[in-house]
Protein backbone atom coordinates (compact mmCIF):
# COMPACT_ATOMS: atom_id res chain seq x y z
CA UNK A 1 0.00 0.00 0.00
CA UNK A 2 1.44 3.14 -1.25
CA UNK A 3 1.36 6.60 1.32
CA UNK A 4 2.38 9.67 -0.30
CA UNK A 5 3.47 12.20 1.65
CA UNK A 6 3.11 16.00 1.55
CA UNK A 7 3.81 18.74 3.74
CA UNK A 8 3.42 22.45 3.57
CA UNK A 9 6.50 24.72 2.95
CA UNK A 10 7.56 26.26 6.23
CA UNK A 11 7.32 29.76 6.39
CA UNK A 12 6.47 32.87 8.12
CA UNK A 13 3.45 33.58 6.56
CA UNK A 14 1.31 30.87 7.98
CA UNK A 15 -1.19 32.29 10.09
CA UNK A 16 -4.43 33.74 8.77
CA UNK A 17 -5.54 37.26 9.71
CA UNK A 18 -6.72 37.20 13.87
CA UNK A 19 -5.82 33.15 14.31
CA UNK A 20 -3.72 32.69 17.38
CA UNK A 21 -1.52 29.18 17.17
CA UNK A 22 -2.75 25.92 19.94
CA UNK A 23 -0.86 22.89 20.55
CA UNK A 24 -4.29 21.58 21.83
CA UNK A 25 -6.82 20.44 19.45
CA UNK A 26 -9.94 22.48 20.27
CA UNK A 27 -13.31 19.61 19.69
CA UNK A 28 -16.36 21.95 18.51
CA UNK A 29 -19.22 20.39 16.63
CA UNK A 30 -23.08 20.67 16.49
CA UNK A 31 -25.30 17.52 17.93
CA UNK A 32 -24.20 14.55 19.31
CA UNK A 33 -21.22 12.33 19.18
CA UNK A 34 -21.52 8.80 16.93
CA UNK A 35 -20.09 5.94 18.06
CA UNK A 36 -19.37 3.37 15.83
CA UNK A 37 -18.79 -0.24 17.22
CA UNK A 38 -19.86 -2.65 14.04
CA UNK A 39 -18.30 -0.71 11.26
CA UNK A 40 -19.99 -3.43 9.04
CA UNK A 41 -22.88 -1.07 9.49
CA UNK A 42 -21.38 1.68 8.56
CA UNK A 43 -21.23 2.99 4.51
CA UNK A 44 -20.48 6.25 2.56
CA UNK A 45 -22.44 7.23 -0.63
CA UNK A 46 -20.99 8.97 -3.35
CA UNK A 47 -23.62 10.09 -5.59
CA UNK A 48 -25.26 13.09 -7.46
CA UNK A 49 -23.71 14.01 -10.75
CA UNK A 50 -21.15 11.31 -11.04
CA UNK A 51 -21.40 8.24 -13.60
CA UNK A 52 -21.08 5.82 -11.39
CA UNK A 53 -22.90 6.31 -7.94
CA UNK A 54 -21.35 3.82 -5.83
CA UNK A 55 -21.60 2.73 -1.54
CA UNK A 56 -18.26 2.31 0.16
CA UNK A 57 -17.81 0.05 3.12
CA UNK A 58 -14.91 1.13 5.57
CA UNK A 59 -13.37 -2.04 4.31
CA UNK A 60 -13.66 -0.20 0.51
CA UNK A 61 -12.12 2.53 2.00
CA UNK A 62 -9.42 1.41 3.11
CA UNK A 63 -8.53 -0.66 0.04
CA UNK A 64 -7.79 1.94 -1.52
CA UNK A 65 -4.46 3.81 -2.36
CA UNK A 66 -3.90 5.60 1.09
CA UNK A 67 -1.75 8.93 1.64
CA UNK A 68 -0.89 11.26 4.22
CA UNK A 69 -1.64 14.82 4.13
CA UNK A 70 0.72 17.06 6.73
CA UNK A 71 -0.62 20.53 6.67
CA UNK A 72 -1.98 23.31 9.17
CA UNK A 73 -5.59 23.79 9.90
CA UNK A 74 -7.52 27.33 10.71
CA UNK A 75 -10.61 27.45 12.72
CA UNK A 76 -13.37 29.99 12.23
CA UNK A 77 -13.46 30.45 16.34
CA UNK A 78 -9.69 31.91 16.02
CA UNK A 79 -7.37 28.54 16.21
CA UNK A 80 -4.87 27.68 14.09
CA UNK A 81 -3.01 24.39 14.69
CA UNK A 82 0.43 24.01 12.72
CA UNK A 83 2.06 20.60 11.21
CA UNK A 84 -0.93 18.43 11.69
CA UNK A 85 -0.71 14.75 10.12
CA UNK A 86 -3.78 12.54 8.29
CA UNK A 87 -4.02 9.48 6.92
CA UNK A 88 -6.72 8.38 4.20
CA UNK A 89 -7.80 8.45 1.09
CA UNK A 90 -7.18 11.49 -1.75
CA UNK A 91 -10.33 13.43 -2.52
CA UNK A 92 -9.34 12.54 -6.54
CA UNK A 93 -9.38 8.88 -5.26
CA UNK A 94 -12.88 8.72 -4.03
CA UNK A 95 -13.49 11.11 -8.22
CA UNK A 96 -11.80 8.40 -9.90
CA UNK A 97 -14.12 5.62 -8.78
CA UNK A 98 -17.38 7.19 -9.89
CA UNK A 99 -16.37 9.71 -12.68
CA UNK A 100 -17.99 12.86 -12.45
CA UNK A 101 -19.86 14.32 -15.03
CA UNK A 102 -19.14 17.82 -16.40
CA UNK A 103 -21.86 19.88 -15.11
CA UNK A 104 -20.92 18.70 -11.59
CA UNK A 105 -19.49 22.28 -10.19
CA UNK A 106 -19.93 21.73 -6.11
CA UNK A 107 -19.79 18.86 -3.45
CA UNK A 108 -21.69 18.33 -0.41
CA UNK A 109 -21.02 16.60 1.92
CA UNK A 110 -23.19 15.03 4.21
CA UNK A 111 -22.84 13.58 7.77
CA UNK A 112 -24.73 12.10 10.51
CA UNK A 113 -28.03 14.02 11.96
CA UNK A 114 -28.22 15.65 8.59
CA UNK A 115 -25.82 18.09 8.75
CA UNK A 116 -23.92 19.26 5.97
CA UNK A 117 -21.48 21.94 4.11
CA UNK A 118 -20.81 23.09 0.83
CA UNK A 119 -17.54 22.82 -1.49
CA UNK A 120 -16.73 24.17 -4.86
CA UNK A 121 -15.57 21.30 -7.07
CA UNK A 122 -11.94 22.92 -7.35
CA UNK A 123 -11.78 22.76 -3.51
CA UNK A 124 -12.78 19.53 -3.24
CA UNK A 125 -10.53 18.38 -5.69
CA UNK A 126 -7.14 20.28 -4.60
CA UNK A 127 -3.87 18.29 -3.76
CA UNK A 128 -4.71 18.05 0.50
CA UNK A 129 -7.84 17.73 0.33
CA UNK A 130 -8.52 14.11 1.99
CA UNK A 131 -10.94 11.57 3.45
CA UNK A 132 -9.12 10.64 6.34
CA UNK A 133 -9.99 7.67 8.89
CA UNK A 134 -6.49 8.85 11.19
CA UNK A 135 -4.71 11.39 12.34
CA UNK A 136 -1.20 11.82 14.14
CA UNK A 137 -1.04 7.70 12.53
CA UNK A 138 -3.68 6.51 14.97
CA UNK A 139 -7.27 6.08 14.15
CA UNK A 140 -9.46 9.28 14.42
CA UNK A 141 -10.94 9.54 18.18
CA UNK A 142 -14.89 9.51 18.13
CA UNK A 143 -14.82 13.13 18.89
CA UNK A 144 -12.87 14.14 15.90
CA UNK A 145 -14.56 12.35 13.15
CA UNK A 146 -14.00 8.76 13.61
CA UNK A 147 -14.77 6.29 11.14
CA UNK A 148 -13.90 9.40 8.37
CA UNK A 149 -14.13 12.91 8.33
CA UNK A 150 -13.49 14.97 5.18
CA UNK A 151 -9.96 17.33 5.73
CA UNK A 152 -10.24 20.57 3.84
CA UNK A 153 -7.50 22.28 5.56
CA UNK A 154 -7.07 25.44 3.46
CA UNK A 155 -10.63 26.28 4.24
CA UNK A 156 -11.66 26.94 8.03
CA UNK A 157 -11.86 23.91 9.16
CA UNK A 158 -15.98 23.65 9.73
CA UNK A 159 -15.67 22.58 6.08
CA UNK A 160 -14.00 19.71 7.11
CA UNK A 161 -17.11 17.79 8.11
CA UNK A 162 -16.38 14.62 10.55
CA UNK A 163 -18.75 11.93 10.82
CA UNK A 164 -19.19 11.34 6.86
CA UNK A 165 -21.57 9.74 5.27
CA UNK A 166 -22.35 11.55 1.75
CA UNK A 167 -20.64 12.94 -0.78
CA UNK A 168 -23.13 14.41 -3.48
CA UNK A 169 -22.03 16.31 -6.89
CA UNK A 170 -24.44 19.26 -7.72
CA UNK A 171 -24.20 21.82 -10.35
CA UNK A 172 -25.52 24.21 -8.30
CA UNK A 173 -24.23 25.84 -4.81
CA UNK A 174 -26.13 24.57 -2.05
CA UNK A 175 -25.47 25.79 1.37
CA UNK A 176 -24.70 23.80 3.99
CA UNK A 177 -25.81 23.73 8.44
CA UNK A 178 -23.70 26.65 9.32
CA UNK A 179 -23.66 28.51 6.18
CA UNK A 180 -27.65 28.33 6.84
CA UNK A 181 -27.28 29.88 9.90
CA UNK A 182 -24.76 32.57 8.67
CA UNK A 183 -21.70 31.77 8.04
CA UNK A 184 -19.65 32.07 4.57
CA UNK A 185 -19.97 30.20 1.81
CA UNK A 186 -17.07 29.97 1.12
CA UNK A 187 -14.54 29.86 4.20
CA UNK A 188 -11.26 30.84 2.74
CA UNK A 189 -9.06 31.83 6.60
CA UNK A 190 -7.01 33.86 4.23
CA UNK A 191 -9.57 36.35 3.53
CA UNK A 192 -11.31 36.19 6.74
CA UNK A 193 -14.26 34.49 5.24
CA UNK A 194 -16.22 34.13 8.61
CA UNK A 195 -19.64 34.82 8.19
CA UNK A 196 -21.95 35.77 5.30
CA UNK A 197 -21.54 39.69 5.28
CA UNK A 198 -17.94 39.63 5.50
Amino acid sequence: MYFGKQRKAEGSNRIPPNQNVTTKFPVLHAGNVPHYEDLSKWNLQVYGLVSTPKLFSYEDLMSLTQAEVSDDIHCVTGWSKLDTSWQGVKTTEIVREVGIKEKAKYVILHAEEGWTTNLPLEDFLKETSLLAHSFGGKPLTPEHGFPLRAVIPHLYFWKSAKWLRGIQFTEHNHPGFWERNGYHMEGDPWKEQRMSWD
